[in-house]
């Protein structure tokens, strides 16, 4: 591919669309980012705004962000490589190690700052269909050029609704991962009249004064949720597939055992129509609501390959290296797929890499050489045991830096780094309820890792 200038669309404002903006224009290419929600952030833009209309669903609010929470890594691994997240200069903002999400928002308004990234992008500009054009004569036969239509919103909600087709070289999906609720199948629960909402939709503790609250799940968001609603609520059940230790932190035993109003249940097994929640352990209680903490499935509804690109399980198909799909790369790549990996840093390698593949700095290998790879990881993941609904879980942090070095020459995170992150995920497994509390616990020693690694700088 020869080294040229391409015009991308980049789908989403969020951390992974507005760096592969950035990136993108590092390379020359002229770069448009199409934005639903009035602002930059994506899911860090927090909005008080609940799904009240459909709990269960995404009818209202695009955010799902609650209004506590607090971001979970440090600030020090929690930024691109070339632009730290210092705490701002006049003193207004969040300045612990571990900020509140208003804090994150700010660092990324200050990289659009920075890079001058806001003239790219069309804010109110919801993208409704984006599909390959036919190509041209002079073409070899792929997918060279994508038509986009998208609608935006002039002033207000009230303002005048336009709507248009672009046409463009390629195009980076860059929506995140948190905006279709993923529910569980539960007996009873069409019929259940009580109040019930996924997480996307919970905001403060305030309405569940009083109450007895079931939550579904006991990962991060189920976690946080949890803890904040015991020091409101009646009674909280945490709800869970298993005790097993995987299953359940060992700080969330911790929390358990000093609350007396927080319990701990295997899944539940069915909900009545008078309120009661029967779990599978056999036990049952009244309750006034269930939340469920059960994450959130990839959802493209814009997208048209024509069947080349799919979504099975949660697993997005075919993928090379979570990135390209192979019978339509370049033109066609997503940003921010991967989970469990050190964000914002590895959608960053992942935006550089696609940046330099369309510029014609990289080549990808064959077609039939990354239909290949993806198949094998597929097929390692699955003999590993590992569901396919968390194909693009990486797990392995180790990952991150060999995927940047292998495909775009990104810097390795620095060993200091490594090890405060890694104090971090221990700290999150181990102390749950101390952790969410103040996060103060290994200040001390996470401070002199800092020195450490500044010494090593210098």
């Amino acid at each position: 591919m020869s080294s040229s200038s391409k015009k991308v669309c980049v789908v989403g404002s969020g951390v992974a669309g507005l760096v592969s903006a950035r990136e993108l224009r590092r390379e020359g290419h002229d770069v448009t980012v199409m934005e639903q929600s009035g602002g930059v952030g994506g899911q860090w833009l927090y909005d008080p705004r609940t799904d009240a209309t459909d709990p269960l669903g995404v009818a209202g609010a695009q955010s799902s962000i609650y209004a506590s929470l607090r971001l979970n890594m440090p600030r020090e691994t929690t930024a691109f490589s070339d632009f730290p997240f210092f705490p701002s200069n006049d003193g207004t903002g969040d300045a612990r190690r571990y900020p509140v999400h208003a804090e994150f928002l700010r660092y990324i308004r200050d990289l659009c700052d920075a890079f001058g990234l806001m003239d790219a992008v069309r804010l109110n500009t919801t993208v409704l269909h984006v599909g390959p054009l036919a190509p041209r004569a002079a073409d070899d036969g792929g997918v060279k050029r994508w038509t986009v239509r998208w609608s935006s919103r002039h002033g207000d909600s009230e303002g005048e609704v336009v709507t248009a087709e672009e046409v463009f070289d390629a195009v980076v999906v860059a929506v995140g991962q948190n905006s279709q609720p993923r529910l569980p199948t539960i007996n009873g629960m069409d019929k259940w009249s009580r109040r019930q909402l996924h997480s996307h939709s919970y905001r403060a503790p305030d309405s569940f004064q009083d109450q007895v609250v079931v939550v579904v799940g006991c990962h991060m968001s189920g976690t946080d949720i949890a803890l904040e609603l015991c020091t409101v609520a009646r009674e909280v059940h945490i709800s869970v597939k298993s005790m097993d230790d995987g299953a359940v932190f060992p700080g969330m035993r911790q929390a358990v055992s000093r609350h007396h109003n927080l319990h701990l249940h295997l899944q539940i097994d069915s909900l009545c129509e008078d309120g009661q929640v029967v779990f599978a352990d056999e036990s049952s209680i009244i309750a006034d609501a269930v939340i469920y903490c059960t994450g959130y499935d990839y959802s493209f509804p814009f997208l048209d390959t024509g069947g080349l690109v799919t979504v099975d399980e949660n697993r997005i198909s075919p993928l090379f290296e979570h990135t390209f799909p192979p019978a339509l790369a370049p033109s066609l790549s997503f940003v921010g797929v991967p989970k469990s990996v050190v964000v914002p840093r590895f959608y960053e390698a992942q935006a550089r890499w696609v940046a330099q593949v369309l510029s014609g700095r990289r080549s990808l290998p064959p077609v039939a050489d990354m239909l290949r790879s993806a198949e094998e990881y597929n097929r390692a993941r699955e003999t590993a045991g590992v569901a396919k609904r968390l194909t693009h879980d990486i797990f392995y942090l180790e990952y991150c830096d060999a995927f940047g070095e292998t495909h775009c020459g990104f810097p390795r995170l620095e060993d200091w780094k490594n090890e405060l992150l890694w104090s971090s995920v221990k700290r999150l497994r181990n102390a749950t309820e101390s952790f969410r509390d103040d996060y103060r616990d290994s200040d001390l020693v996470l401070e002199g890792l800092r020195s450490q690694g500044r010494r090593t700088r210098g």
